[in-house]
């Protein structure tokens, strides 16, 4: 077109000539115009799908975490219930201690009482042995059958 204008005559070229230069113009105006919108739209595009990709990543990562939260928490609720039985576990068995140490003390006062009384049977012919200087019908066998329990019952003493 611009070829043409000029080989016009000069009146009308010099008017053809000026909008041609307009129309250049108004079509450079436009091209940047465009060239900026594509731009705009091609930036937007572009952070839309990084967005969306982002969302989806942050949704995947978000359930991953939601289900190893989950199994901590399971985890967690599990140990506590083990705990929880064994503290009863321990306290039964604390329980069954006291028990069987009372037992043992019921038993042993039984076996002090025993002793006692043993000691007190076989101390008291003795005694009199001593005192009197008669057996009483007691022969030196029978006496030293009781000394020999007497040492039993020290012996059985010295144990406790």
């Amino acid at each position: 077109m611009d070829l043409e204008a000029r080989s016009l005559q000069p009146n009308v070229k010099a008017v053809l000539l000026a909008k041609l230069r307009e129309y250049k113009s108004d079509l450079n105006n436009l091209k940047s115009e465009h060239k900026r919108l594509a731009s705009a739209n091609s930036n937007q595009a572009a952070r839309d799908d990084l967005l969306e990709s982002g969302m989806a990543d942050a949704m995947s990562v978000s359930a991953n975490q939601r289900g190893r939260l989950m199994m901590s928490t399971e985890r967690l609720n599990e140990s506590s219930d083990r705990i929880k039985e064994s503290r009863r576990t321990m306290r039964e068995i604390e329980e069954l201690g006291v028990s069987i140490l009372q037992d043992l003390h019921q038993q042993r006062q039984s076996l002090l009482h025993a002793n006692d009384t043993v000691f007190l049977l076989l101390k008291v012919p003795y005694r009199h042995h001593l005192l009197t200087g008669k057996f009483e019908g007691k022969d030196e066998k029978e006496i030293n059958e009781e000394r020999r329990k007497k040492e039993q019952v020290k012996e059985i003493k010295m144990l406790f």
